[in-house]
């Protein structure tokens, strides 16, 4: 029953955070918000709603290891596993003006969950420094993008009947609630039964699970020769993990971090990171050697988290 409950809270989540990101973007347009600015927003926040819930709710729930965890390793695996699966079925093109502008506040964010982890763990101060850094972050893409022009191709955001905008918000949002509920209580008792740390659980199996809607975007857009896709979402899905998720976990429930997080994972997370930029940098794509490379290093740190489990 608990797997069963396990499975039943991923697909709630996936099928969630689908349903709200689409509500919410239709609500807004009705509203008269532009497009840049559901996408910098709504849209940013909606596909981090599965990570968000989850990690508040294992918090609520005495968990930190999942809450923490949940985050580190979605970052990870956004890089190592879903980059790398991009990049290993076709190169991954970077837009360079827009890494100019990213990548720093990536570095930045990284840096800050190095800190933030290693110095004091994430109290409220924590928290409210990363929820500001967010909104400078988006102040900051908002001033650079709104007089751009629109990419070649870029897709209008359609609205229809306010009802059905407003079902699919409450809808989605009741979803990933439950999904997140049924998630973490699984989760806590599989690492119960296997005698699995709490943490170990949270970087691997809730990790992956919450970074879903990620990997199937981006498993679609490769598919399509449209891999280069994956690095914007990837890019911003890891901005808005720490400023955004741990800021708001650190507002409202501030928690000690796993020792198992600071002594290993924390670490993985920089050099996942720094490894992007510099693939990123050797001549503005990733290529298949590369990620094939990423998913190799993903393989081994699954595997040391199994062996030392």
């Amino acid at each position: 029953m608990t797997y069963i409950l396990f499975l039943a809270g991923f697909v709630a989540l996936v099928i969630g955070g689908d349903l709200l990101v689409r509500g919410a973007v239709a609500i807004a347009t009705r509203l008269g918000l532009s497009p840049l600015l559901i996408g910098l927003t709504l849209v940013g926040f909606g596909t981090s709603a599965p990570e968000l819930v989850t990690s508040l709710q294992a918090g609520f729930s005495g968990s930190p290891g999942i809450a923490v965890g949940n985050v580190v390793g979605s970052n990870i695996a956004n890089i190592l596993l879903i980059l790398g699966v991009a990049a290993a079925i076709a190169p991954v093109h970077v837009d360079g003006r827009a890494f100019r502008r990213d990548g720093p506040a990536l570095g930045l964010a990284t840096l800050a969950l190095f800190l933030i982890v290693l110095v004091d763990g994430l109290g409220r101060l924590a928290g409210m420094g990363l929820l500001l850094g967010l909104a400078g972050y988006l102040f900051v893409a908002y001033r650079q993008e709104r007089n751009a022009p629109d990419p070649e191709g870029a897709e209008s955001f359609e609205g229809g009947p306010i009802w059905r905008s407003l079902l699919f918000f409450v809808v989605g949002l009741v979803l990933v609630i439950l999904g997140a509920r049924w998630l973490v209580a699984a989760a806590i008792d599989i690492a119960t039964t296997l005698g699995v740390s709490e943490t170990v659980i949270g970087l691997t199996v809730v990790a992956i699970g919450t970074s879903l809607p990620e990997l199937v975007t981006t498993l679609v857009a490769a598919i399509r020769k449209q891999a280069d896709i994956a690095f914007g979402n990837v890019v911003g899905s890891n901005i808005y993990n720490i400023l955004g998720i741990l800021g708001t976990v650190g507002v409202v429930i501030p928690l000690d971090v796993p020792d198992e997080i600071i002594r290993f994972d924390i670490w993985v997370v920089l050099a996942a990171t720094a490894a992007m930029f510099l693939f990123t940098r050797t001549g503005w794509k990733i290529t298949r050697g590369e990620g094939i490379a990423m998913l190799a290093a993903y393989g081994a740190y699954l595997g040391y988290l199994a062996v030392t489990a």
